[in-house]
C-alpha cells in the first residue's frame, strides 16, 4: 500500500461523482453536482478481525466507517445460508427475511442510523415502496429519532402497518415509485433526508452481506452471486466487499454477479445489455413492487458493477416471476415476489448454461412472503396455479 492508499484509509471520507471530497461529517445526502455519494476506498477484513463474540452485521465493525459504540441495532445480519437442491444441482440460498424488519434494508439502515444518530439527528425523512421505509421506521424507533415515510399509495397493507406499528408518520402518494421520490427530495429541504437510495451509509450496511458470504463459505468467495435488483443496493454492496477483500488478498477474484429485474422495470439489466430502457414503453405495474424503481439514482455505478465481475443481468418476465414464487413456496421458501425475481434469474442463467452446476452459487432473497399478503395471494389464488411452474420444479 503506498502512502497516497494509506491516507485514504486512514482518513476515509465521502466523494462524489465529480471527484470532490467531502467529510464523513458532512451532513449532506447528495453532492455538489447532484450526484449520489460514496464512502472513500476502505481496507478490507482479515479473518482474525472479526468480532466473533457480536452476532450482528457490527461483527464486521472493523470496516465499518461509523462508530461501533453508537450503534442502533436490533441484531441485524448473520442470517442463514442454507443449500437447496434446485434443478439437480446444490444452491446456496441466503435468506434476508430472518432480519428484524424481514428484509435485507436493516443491514443498510441499521449503519445509516447509527451515523445519523452519531451526528444528532431528531428526525429523518424516506420514501420507499415498502420495505425501506418499514426498516428507517423500526430503526428510528430504536434510536428515539422521528420519522417520517413517503409510500406509493399502491405499497401492500402489510407493509404500511409495519411502518404505523413503529410509530412513523405516513404520507401515501399516488403515483409511480419516482414520483414518490421527487415528492421527497422536494420535502428534503425542510426535514432530514435518510434515502436509503442516496445516503452513502447504507451501502456499506449492505455490503456486509457479502462478508457473511465469505465467512460462511470458510473465507472464501463463491463463483456467482444472484440478485434481484431495484436500485442496486445490493449489486454495489456485494461489489463494494468483494472489492475490498480482493484488495486485502483475502479472496482470489470477485464472484460474478447475475442481476434480475422485472422487464418493464428492467433499467439496470437493460442498460447493461445496451438496450435502451425507454423501449419498454409504458410502465405496467409488477407484482415484484420493490423492484420497480424506473430510474435508480445509482445507475452508472450498478452497471459498473455487474461489469467489473464479468456478470450477467436479465429481465425477467412477469410468469416468471409467479413461477419462481411457487417454486420456492415448494421448497419451503416463503419468499415475497420481489425477492423471487432472484429465483427467476437462476433459473434463467442455469438454462443459459452460464452458471454451472460445479460452481458455488449463492441466491439472495431480500424479503418474507409475508410481507406482501395481497402479492402472495394472487400468485396462489385462482386458476393457472399449476401452469406456471418453473423448470426447477420438474
Amino acid at each position: 500500500m503506498n502512502a497516497e492508499q494509506h491516507a485514504a484509509f486512514a482518513t476515509p471520507g465521502l466523494y462524489d461523482r465529480s471527484g470532490k471530497r467531502y467529510s464523513l461529517d458532512d451532513p449532506r445526502w447528495r453532492g455538489d453536482d447532484g450526484s449520489p455519494l460514496a464512502v472513500s476506498a476502505l481496507p478490507g477484513l482479515r479473518p482474525e478481525q472479526i468480532d466473533t463474540a457480536e452476532r450482528s452485521l457490527w461483527r464486521y465493525h472493523a470496516v465499518l466507517p461509523v462508530p461501533a459504540a453508537r450503534r442502533v441495532s436490533l441484531g441485524e445480519g448473520c442470517t442463514p445460508i442454507i443449500p437447496v437442491d434446485w434443478a439437480g444441482r446444490r444452491v446456496h440460498f441466503k435468506l434476508e427475511w430472518f432480519n428484524p424488519t424481514s428484509s435485507f434494508k436493516d443491514r443498510g439502515v441499521s449503519v445509516m442510523m447509527s451515523h445519523l444518530a452519531a451526528h444528532g439527528a431528531e428526525s429523518v425523512l424516506e420514501d420507499s415502496s415498502g420495505n425501506g421505509g418499514s426498516a428507517v421506521a423500526a430503526y428510528a424507533a430504536a434510536a428515539g429519532i422521528r420519522a417520517k415515510i413517503i409510500v406509493p399509495a399502491a405499497t401492500s397493507e402489510a407493509k404500511i402497518l409495519q411502518c404505523r406499528a413503529y410509530g412513523a408518520e405516513i404520507e401515501l402518494v399516488e403515483g409511480t415509485r419516482d414520483q414518490v421520490a421527487k415528492e421527497a427530495i422536494r420535502q428534503s429541504e425542510r426535514i432530514p433526508y435518510a434515502s436509503h437510495n442516496w445516503h452513502p451509509m447504507f451501502l456499506q450496511g449492505t455490503k456486509t452481506i457479502a462478508y457473511e458470504m465469505w465467512e460462511a463459505l470458510g473465507f472464501t468467495a463463491p463463483d456467482n452471486v444472484v440478485l434481484v435488483a431495484g436500485a442496486g443496493s445490493n449489486i454495489i454492496g456485494c461489489d463494494l466487499a468483494f472489492g475490498e477483500l480482493l484488495a486485502a488478498g483475502q479472496i482470489e477474484r470477485r464472484p460474478r454477479l447475475f442481476v434480475g429485474q422485472p422487464e418493464n422495470w428492467a433499467t439496470i439489466a437493460d442498460t447493461f445489455n445496451g438496450i435502451d430502457p425507454a423501449r419498454r414503453g409504458e410502465r405496467i405495474p409488477t407484482i415484484a413492487e420493490g423492484a420497480s424503481i424506473a430510474r435508480p439514482v445509482r445507475l452508472p455505478e450498478a452497471v459498473e458493477a455487474i461489469r467489473r465481475c464479468d456478470g450477467a443481468a436479465y429481465a425477467v418476465p412477469e410468469t416468471e416471476i409467479y413461477a419462481a414464487v411457487r417454486a420456492l413456496s415448494a421448497r419451503g421458501l416463503y419468499a415475497e415476489p420481489t425477492s423471487s425475481v432472484a429465483a427467476a434469474t437462476l433459473d434463467h442463467f442455469i438454462a443459459t448454461g452460464e452458471i454451472a452446476p460445479e460452481e458455488t452459487t449463492v441466491v439472495v432473497l431480500t424479503g418474507a412472503g409475508l410481507k406482501s399478503a395481497e402479492k402472495m395471494a394472487a400468485v396462489f389464488a385462482g386458476p393457472g396455479d399449476d401452469a406456471q411452474e418453473s423448470s426447477s420444479t420438474r
